[in-house]
């Protein structure tokens, strides 16, 4: 048996059993991690060979109905309703108050190891409005992290996308909250919450002007589709780049008042298809293989009706992981034919 073949069925899914340093007492892959190719290949630019004895079978794991992150993610609705309330009334951001409440509170989840989770805690129920500004909040400082994005740059970036639809603040509710269709004529005045959004945060003391784009562009679309202005590519901040990409992603993962929630594999699919034309390709790409990679270990249901485990996931095709079915493996950037139903 090769090395790769080794790796692949003794190391590759499973759980490390221990911190693992380099010589110079580098932590590489902490205990508890779900060994990824990108880990072994790590270890083996280290001079070290991971064994099987050094990992665990973790079998299949799925989300629970409730998981930590529920209640911090509450608390930050809560009080992002309370204030978003405040900005109807005054037009005004206590940004103060937002940097001292509820900032610290997005910063909280998003540090979290178990994405899909915090996925899971981040759903809309009955309260899409104000959890949706949270929800892009901490996926934009996920994505944020994931570039690299320095510390200021990253507390910029996490402000701009809570509050990229506050102008829906100076749009009726009846508008916002109608279950069916809207109108022409309704639809035309929703668009004008990017507007709004940027003239509110414009003239906020504290907010930067590339804060304030973020409001008005995080509608705008790579090949010029999007709204108010339909800009392209790199007339798009990058910054609405990335919140495009968070909001989206939780529009479509969301129960909302007119539609229910797509599934969350299937999403990112289309997400994944999206890359070379709404979306920024780069921002995307990050995003999917990130959250694919969280996905190492979980059960999956195939479109032959088989079940397996995701072990691998290609950086090249991030929707299309290696399977595990019981001791076959299965490739699907080589079995086109078959698709992952559902994530189990």
């Amino acid at each position: 048996m090769d090395k790769f073949s080794y790796y692949l069925q003794k190391v590759i899914g499973k759980k490390n059993n221990s911190d693992i340093y380099n010589a110079k007492g580098v932590l590489l892959v902490p205990k508890s991690f779900i060994i990824t190719y990108d880990h072994v290949m790590l270890l083996e630019e280290n001079g070290i060979t991971l064994t099987e004895e050094a990992v665990t079978d973790i079998g299949t794991f799925t989300n629970a109905d409730y998981n930590e992150y529920y209640k911090l993610i509450d608390e930050a609705v809560e009080e992002t309703s309370r204030i978003f309330k405040e900005i109807r009334r005054n037009r005004k951001v206590p940004l103060a108050e937002l940097r001292k409440d509820v900032i610290p509170l997005i910063q909280n989840v998003s540090e979290n190891t178990n994405v899909l989770q915090l996925f899971v805690a981040l759903q809309a129920k009955d309260d899409y409005t104000y959890r949706h500004n949270i929800a892009v909040g901490a996926l934009a400082n996920l994505i944020g992290k994931w570039m690299n994005l320095d510390h200021q740059a990253l507390m910029q970036l996490t402000t701009a996308a809570l509050l990229h639809d506050v102008g829906k603040m100076l749009i009726s509710e009846n508008i916002l909250n109608k279950p069916g269709k809207l109108t022409d004529e309704e639809y035309a005045i929703m668009k004008k919450h990017t507007i709004y959004g940027y003239e509110i945060l414009n003239d906020t003391v504290g907010i930067s002007h590339r804060q304030a784009l973020v409001a008005l562009q995080h509608h705008e679309r790579m090949n010029g589709s999007g709204y108010p202005m339909g800009i392209k590519r790199d007339n798009i901040d990058l910054f609405s780049r990335i919140v495009a990409v968070a909001d989206i992603f939780h529009a479509m993962t969301s129960n909302r008042v007119y539609r229910t929630h797509s599934p969350f594999y299937e999403v990112l699919t289309e997400m994944e298809e999206e890359m070379f034309g709404e979306l920024d390709p780069e921002i995307t790409l990050v995003f999917i293989e990130k959250t694919m990679n969280y996905l190492i270990g979980c059960s999956v249901l195939l479109t032959d009706g088989r079940k397996g485990t995701i072990i691998m996931v290609p950086k090249n095709k991030p929707t299309r992981p290696l399977i595990k079915v019981g001791e076959q493996f299965i490739d699907l950037t080589k079995e086109s034919q078959i698709h992952i139903e559902e994530i189990v």
